[in-house]
């Protein structure tokens, strides 16, 4: 499981996002930017979160460590902006915490990954779905002269229909994914050579203990998925349809 710590302090919010995040100081003396699940996203954004960005590290991109952490109820007292405490007392428990990057900045273009890291976010993306990494929403951080993947909460919108419909996990593998607006289409020269690498990685245990790093809390049955269990398998055969259709998908086709 995801490593796992306590708030001890809340510092300040962000406000570029639409959950609103906030950065939180933790017990084991790590600093924080917290996702909380009572955020008017829902906790699907962080079930995203943690499969999207547990898939690129265990594929070797560089993604910030992630963590559950535990929001006390009292931490929302002292807080005086009025938005700021509905959200905490609407959160207490479990939510998802991700490293923050210290003076890391957004991805602007003038740092760019070199292509081989480049085909290898834009196939994450394709394969999960990710329609939010374009030049208005990089979700790239540059720290330390590198290139950082965050915020993946845009990617397996399949699980959105799921309170009214049947789980498909055909009609999410047929998806096309279209690239020409991607942040980095233009450096991504070799997506048939990266996809044979990485499809290769990307087994049916792999997948199944990334999914094992989401807390079973988060997992929301419905009438068609009726226990946690139900929706584990209910992403892993989404993931494994879509990753036996790489010529639907891929941009380009696969080889």
């Amino acid at each position: 499981m995801l490593d796992h710590v306590t708030a001890v302090r809340y510092v300040t919010p962000l406000r570029e996002g639409g959950s609103m995040p906030g950065i939180v100081e933790a017990d084991d003396l790590g600093t924080y930017v917290v996702k909380f699940h009572g955020a008017g996203q829902g906790v699907k954004v962080l079930v995203t979160e943690i499969i999207v960005g547990e898939l690129a590290r265990r594929l070797g991109l560089p993604v910030p460590r992630m963590v559950t952490i535990t929001l006390p109820p009292a931490i929302a007292r002292y807080e005086a902006d009025e938005e700021v405490q509905d959200l905490l007392n609407a959160s207490p428990g479990t939510n998802l915490g991700v490293d923050l990057l210290p003076g890391s900045l957004g991805y602007d273009g003038s740092r760019p990954p070199d292509a081989e890291l480049a085909s290898r976010i834009l196939w994450l993306d394709a394969f999960t779905a990710n329609i939010d990494r374009t030049w208005s929403n990089p979700n790239l951080l540059t720290w330390h002269r590198r290139t950082w993947l965050i915020d993946h909460g845009a990617a397996l919108y399949f699980h959105h229909s799921w309170p009214s419909k049947e789980p498909n996990p055909q009609r999410f593998a047929a998806q096309p994914f279209r690239a020409e607006e991607h942040v980095l289409g233009a450096l991504a020269t070799d997506l048939p050579g990266t996809h044979q690498e990485l499809s290769d990685q990307v087994t049916a245990d792999l997948i199944g203990d990334v999914l094992d790093q989401v807390p079973e809390e988060w997992l929301e049955t419905t009438t068609h998925l009726p226990d946690a269990q139900a929706v584990h398998s209910a992403y892993r055969d989404h993931l494994l349809a879509r990753l036996a259709s790489p010529q639907v998908w891929l941009p380009g086709g696969a080889a």
